[in-house]
């Protein structure tokens, strides 16, 4: 069983970065709703009032915290956005467990965040909906570019192959189970790309 790192503390490093590290190790180790501001105040460590000053809600905190993997690229999706890799390479990377630090596999944040907030209408799992969305509408700007025929049709098909394996490593605790699905789009992409007989085109 994995031990949940203690929040190192540096000389002039904020409360709400303090914050945000702590609530990161504490979502992580035992889900969002199991953990109380309280204890994020605890870990972090700065007072309630701190806490409270950065973020009125835990809403709020949760909502930060998942912007913040957003910015640090640490999300499914961020493979996406890397112009050093041609469209097709970062389509299938999409099926490659990011290296994270010893201990559990853990899926996909946002289908997290949705899971522990369930009601559609609620901040955090809107803001989730509208990352998974932009995920798909990513991944058809990147196989219109490989010429693939029903972009946005194969564009969900990826990204539902994507989210199931991440669900999939996350409950077997299995970081390379993504390569079953990457075998599964690769198939797909290669009957979706016109003129290919099965080869890589898009390099």
């Amino acid at each position: 069983m994995s031990t949940t790192p203690t929040v190192p503390q540096r000389r002039g490093r904020g409360g709400r970065e303090r914050i945000l590290a702590a609530a990161a190790q504490l979502f992580a180790a035992q889900g969002i709703n199991a953990t109380g501001m309280e204890q994020v105040a605890e870990k972090a460590p700065v007072s309630k009032r701190t806490l409270y000053a950065h973020f009125k809600t835990k809403n709020d905190l949760v909502i930060a915290h998942l912007q913040g993997l957003v910015l640090t690229g640490a999300t499914l999706e961020s493979v996406l956005d890397r112009e050093d890799l041609s469209p097709r390479e970062r389509v299938l990377m999409l099926f490659d467990q990011i290296a994270t630090d010893a201990g559990p596999v853990r899926g996909c944040p946002f289908i997290d965040a949705a899971a522990e907030f369930p009601d559609p209408e609620s901040a955090v799992h809107s803001y989730a909906r509208e990352q998974k969305l932009r995920m798909v509408r990513l991944i058809a700007a990147l196989v219109r570019k490989l010429g693939c025929r029903e972009p946005d049709a194969l564009a969900e098909q990826l990204a539902t192959l994507a989210d199931g394996a991440a669900s999939r490593a996350m409950v077997l605790d299995e970081a390379d189970y993504g390569r079953h699905a990457r075998a599964a789009a690769q198939v797909l992409l290669d009957h979706a790309l016109p003129n290919t007989d099965g080869r890589d085109k898009g390099q």
